[in-house]
């Protein structure tokens, strides 16, 4: 099949089931979206909050977008903003790969490094320093795909429904990670409606709130994590928990570790959100009595790291010693 441009290949990502992880009687199956075009999940919502603005008439070609974002909904929105002929600048906390920034300028991106140590209130904090940005520059709109619903939309009408199908309708659970909240949102919509026994698994990064949260429904104080793209100091105004049966919090450690064996086992290079969400989901896979097919994610890739978690140097510099045994789940 011929398509008529990059946007076209958004989506349709294939799942693989992964054999080199300790499933118990289970199947853990893993959807790679490190396969779309700007290389990671978040181009779904990249497509869709444009073209939702576009239909709601609040852009036009030549406006300027502004996000707030870890890097990878910043780079699906840089994919569609060149195709579509909008200006985009960016706001992306201090900690994020230095490959992300270098793809974003080299799209032509407007990058804006601000502190990742900071809390919202804070006016170096990067969605408040967006969203005042939004208010100064003329023509310019605030995508904010914290509270945009085309987040969640994007998901509910296209992960999901995949993930149904590729799966025939047998898959009785989803590990998944927030940043945004829009995956488990939109998720959490459509097996609603399609299988309301679904468990969802939240998998969050040790230092964030959300998986304390989900538990004791209080928002504690944020620790500090190097995984990128999944974790927060607060809970998203669109996050749904509603069909969550279990949390894991996993350490970066343990995530990098399980990013590495994925690679290394099962020939998938994917991003430090990947084993995350794999590490936990082999936890949780190991904890069921009867067998049961599991998917997660393999959320963006991993050429976006290659200068820090599979870089040997790096781990060692920052205390992650992989060259003696590691325990990694799984």
């Amino acid at each position: 099949m011929v398509y008529k441009n990059v946007l076209e290949l958004i989506g349709n990502t294939p799942i693989v089931e992964l054999k080199s992880f300790n499933a118990g009687n289970s199947s853990l199956f893993i959807k790679l979206e490190s396969q779309n075009p700007g290389g990671s999940i978040k181009d779904r919502i990249g497509l869709s909050m444009i073209e939702a603005a576009e239909k709601e008439g609040k852009i036009k070609p030549g406006d300027t977008l502004i996000e707030a974002t870890a890097g990878n909904t910043g780079l699906g929105l840089a994919l569609v903003a060149a195709q579509k002929g909008y200006k985009l600048i960016l706001v992306i906390p201090d900690k994020m790969s230095r490959e992300k920034i270098t793809h974003l300028q080299a799209l032509g991106v407007e990058v804006i490094n601000t502190r990742s140590d900071v809390g919202k209130g804070h006016p170096e904090y990067y969605q408040d320093l967006a969203s005042k940005l939004s208010k100064e520059i003329p023509d310019s709109y605030y995508i904010d795909q914290f509270n945009n619903p085309a987040n969640p939309y994007a998901h509910e009408t296209t992960t999901a429904p995949e993930i149904w199908e590729q799966m025939n309708h047998d898959v009785d659970a989803v590990v998944v990670g927030v940043g945004s909240a829009g995956t488990i949102s939109g998720l959490t919509r459509f097996f609603k409606k399609t299988k309301p026994d679904m468990e969802i698994v939240l998998a969050d990064p040790e230092g964030s709130v959300l998986k304390d949260y989900f538990y004791t429904r209080e928002t504690g104080n944020a620790g500090s994590w190097m995984v990128e793209g999944i974790g927060e100091d607060f809970v998203p105004s669109q996050c749904d928990f509603s069909m969550v049966k279990k949390a894991y919090s996993i350490t970066d450690s343990e995530a990098f570790a399980t990013a590495r064996k994925l690679l290394k086992n099962e020939g998938i290079l994917a991003g430090s959100s990947t084993g995350v969400l794999l590490a936990a989901a082999a936890k949780f896979t190991r904890e069921q009595t009867s067998p049961k097919r599991i998917v997660t994610f393999a959320c963006d890739t991993g050429n976006k790291y290659l200068t820090k978690m599979y870089n040997d140097a790096w781990m060692e510099e920052h205390g992650f010693n992989h060259t003696k045994k590691e325990t990694v789940n799984g």
